[in-house]
């Protein structure tokens, strides 16, 4: 294989590579939420997401995570409430500060999301050589460990 860095970076063919594998992950697991969760928006979704991994993050701070403005995310999770996967409860430090937590069903949700894209992705590395597979994971486990400091910088503050 030829060298993949030039003098500032790697080679644009092989970012626009990987942006293409990216694009075909992201659509397998589209498909997976469509097929597990079909009744979440993708915005429901990774608020879920952002609430499983951050228990008890505030309503700031999941603005924050999603991108959204503060009226945005409340009625995004008013609407998450009412479909009972989500909860609100009053800060133990500050009653007026409400902490969100998933629901029992909300955590079900989130597991069958991740059985389906774990099936659909099986289907796909069964396809794989087993050198190819390694070769993924070797990859992916060194971006995730390389881009790892900039998520952590943008970690949203449990209380605000």
């Amino acid at each position: 294989m030829t060298d993949i860095h030039g003098s500032d970076g790697p080679d644009v063919s092989i970012t626009a590579a990987v942006d293409t594998a990216a694009a075909a992950l992201v659509s397998l697991w589209d498909a997976a939420r469509e097929q597990a969760v079909s009744q979440l928006s993708a915005s429901q979704l990774r608020a879920l997401i952002v609430v499983e991994r951050y228990d008890g993050i505030n309503l700031r701070g999941l603005a924050k995570s999603v991108n959204m403005l503060l009226s945005s995310a409340s009625r995004l999770c008013d609407r998450l409430v009412a479909a009972g996967v989500l909860e609100r409860e009053p800060g133990r430090q500050d009653r007026r500060e409400i902490s969100l937590h998933l629901t029992p069903a909300g955590r079900k949700l989130l597991d069958e999301l991740r059985d389906h894209r774990r099936q659909r992705l099986a289907e796909v590395l069964t396809s794989m050589s087993p050198a190819g597979r390694q070769a993924l994971l070797r990859g992916l486990a060194e971006f995730d460990e390389v881009q790892q400091p900039t998520t952590e910088r943008h970690r949203p503050a449990r209380s605000a």
